[in-house]
This record gives C-alpha cells, sequence and structure tokens, in this order.
C-alpha cells in the first residue's frame, strides 16, 4: 500500500473519532449543568485545559464560559481539533482515497461534514446542543460500524482501526481528566494540568483535601461520575460488573477493562493487533519503535493495579499515558507515512 494512501485512511478514521469523542467530551459539562443544582454548576475553564491548547483559547477568546468553550471545541475554523476542523479534514482524507475505502464510508464522512457544517452557520444551546452533539456522536459510530462491515481486513481496515484506537484511547484519558478536576474526587491531586500555576495547583490541592469521603457520595458526585460513564457509553456496562458507582471502580472500568470497547487498554490491544498484522511480526516480539512503544505500554497496562494508580495521582498517570500515546502515534508516522530523505 502507498503511504499516502495509508496515512489517508489513518487519518481519516482518527478525525471521525476525534470529532465524536469531543462531542462526548463536552458533553460530560453539559449534562452537569442540565443534572446539577445552580450552586454547583461545573467550571468551563477545565475542559480548555486538557486539549493543552489553553494557550491558543487565551489568545482568541476573554474568558471561558458555556458559551466561548463550546464555539472553541465545536465551531472554531481556526483552532485543529474543534469538531468542524476535524469533520472536514475527515473529509478531505478520505475524498484522496475513494477508490480505496467503501462507498458507505464515504457517504457516512460526507452526511457528517454536512451535519456538522449546518450546524455551524446557526449554533444552538443547552439541549439543542446535547441534541447536536448525540448525532455527531451516532455519526461517529455509524462510520466505524460500516467500516468494519464493508471494508476488507487487510492492510487499509488495518490502518483504519490502528487511528481510530489510538484516538479512542487518548480522548477516553482525557474524558477522565476532566472528571478528576471538574469535580474534585476525593484523593487529593499530585499534579496541576499543563499550563497553570503553582498557586493553581496548590488551590486544587487544599480544595480536594477538604472534600470528605461523605461527599464524593454525594447525589453530586453520583450525577457527576454518571454523567462521565455515560459519555464514553459506558454505563450500563458499567452496572452489569459493578452495582455501586465510586471514582475508584469507575477509573479502574474506563482505564483497564479487557472487554470494554472505549477502556484504554482493550484499545490498546486492538491497535497492536492491527500494528503487528501491518508489519507481519508476531506479537511479542517488534520490528519497528511503534511496536515496541505499543508492547511496553500493553504490558504496563495489562498488569496496572488501580489502587496504585490513584495512589500515585489520576492525572499525572493519565499525562504519562497521553505522553507514551504520542511517541506511538510519531513513531508511526515516521514509519509508514513520513517520506524517507
Amino acid at each position: 500500500m502507498l503511504s499516502r494512501v495509508a496515512d489517508a485512511v489513518y487519518w481519516a478514521s482518527r478525525y471521525v473519532e476525534r470529532a465524536e469523542n469531543v462531542a462526548r467530551f463536552v458533553n460530560v459539562n453539559l449534562d452537569l449543568m442540565l443534572d446539577s443544582p445552580s450552586a454547583q454548576k461545573p467550571s468551563w475553564e477545565p475542559l480548555v485545559m486538557t486539549t493543552g491548547d489553553q494557550e491558543w483559547f487565551q489568545e482568541n477568546y476573554e474568558t471561558a464560559n458555556a458559551d466561548t468553550v463550546t464555539q472553541f471545541l465545536t465551531f472554531d475554523r481556526k483552532y485543529p481539533n474543534s469538531i468542524l476542523s476535524s469533520v472536514m479534514a475527515a473529509r478531505e482524507n478520505a475524498r484522496t482515497v475513494r477508490e480505496i475505502i467503501s462507498r458507505e464510508m464515504w457517504q457516512e464522512v460526507n452526511s457528517l461534514y454536512l451535519t456538522v457544517l449546518e450546524a455551524s452557520k446557526k449554533p444552538g444551546r443547552g439541549e439543542e446542543m446535547a441534541v447536536f452533539y448525540e448525532r455527531v456522536k451516532v455519526a461517529g459510530i455509524y462510520y466505524a460500524g460500516v467500516t468494519d462491515a464493508t471494508l476488507s481486513h487487510r492492510e487499509a481496515w488495518h490502518f483504519s482501526r490502528l487511528g481510530r484506537m489510538m484516538e479512542r484511547a487518548d480522548k477516553t484519558s482525557r474524558i477522565l481528566d476532566v472528571k478528576y478536576f471538574v469535580l474534585l474526587p476525593a484523593q487529593p491531586a499530585q499534579a496541576a494540568p499543563a499550563g497553570s500555576s503553582q498557586s493553581q495547583s496548590q488551590s486544587q490541592s487544599q480544595s480536594n483535601g477538604k472534600q470528605s469521603q461523605s461527599q464524593s457520595n454525594s447525589s453530586i458526585d453520583q450525577v457527576g461520575w454518571t454523567a462521565l460513564l455515560n459519555s464514553a457509553s459506558a454505563l450500563q456496562m458499567y452496572r452489569q460488573q459493578i452495582h455501586s458507582i465510586s471514582p475508584l471502580e469507575v477509573a479502574g472500568f474506563l482505564l483497564l477493562d479487557a472487554s470494554f470497547p472505549r477502556s484504554i487498554r482493550y484499545c490498546i490491544h486492538q491497535a497492536q493487533a492491527s500494528l503487528h498484522a501491518i508489519t507481519g511480526s508476531p506479537i511479542g516480539s517488534y520490528k519497528t519503535e511503534a511496536e515496541r512503544l505499543m508492547g511496553t505500554l500493553r504490558a504496563s497496562l495489562d498488569y496496572a493495579n488501580i489502587d496504585q494508580i490513584m495512589e500515585f495521582g489520576l492525572h499525572e498517570y493519565l499525562d504519562q499515558l497521553q505522553n507514551t500515546l504520542n511517541e506511538i502515534s510519531g513513531a508511526v508516522h515516521k514509519r509508514f507515512f513520513e517520506l524517507a530523505d
């Protein structure tokens, strides 16, 4: 397969997944706004902080509120990771390889593009935006479904799944990070988010330290964790295995569950399988740097313990995980997509 084709298939899938997950990401806060008492309305600034692009946001927007953050993450054409920018990039990548992907895949990505473009002309508010995000989420699921059902499971399909699983693992980790900072779980904060000051970190730690275990089990906290599970379409599967909702159990489920399709561990297993199918090397060995990094990450997740992760600091652990995912993405690009000198 030409590296140009592999690159386009990989990124078309990854950008659709990114748009879907940003919709889930914002919906965490929208759900909390609709369900929480007035005195407990969530802050919007942590959503910007967990993107890693708060500097860009501060240069283009005055304050972080519901209107500015949803515009930034959803319809901002200049911001490359907004839903609109991601869908436009996905459509362009798919357009360049229409002869490779199935007709149904092209129809789904084009339909998503038209939906988002139309919504960007007259952005709604509150429940209207919640409906829009649901449409984006369902469109992402449809795209993954038609890819699995209509594309031969050869190299192109493996590149598509590799991109989708890498993006999903990254965004699941970021959704967890949003929960960690927005709802202030009971465990003390170990580190400040990227871009925050030392005083902000100290204030965050003090606020966390003041929250009691009884508060962490309050109805407000329960609503927050339920919203988080819903954002990953995980609530029903979680309750089939675990009967009570707690920060420890929810984090363990989304990080380490081996069978739930949106858990980080499951995504890495699937991504590794596709990566080795592309290279032809058996799992347990490696020919490329991407395979070595992926194998190391999979092993660490297979033997991870959620109690130790929470003791270490959930934010710090997720931050390291995101850095590793970025390293793997860079290694994949260098090995398969970058033109040799």
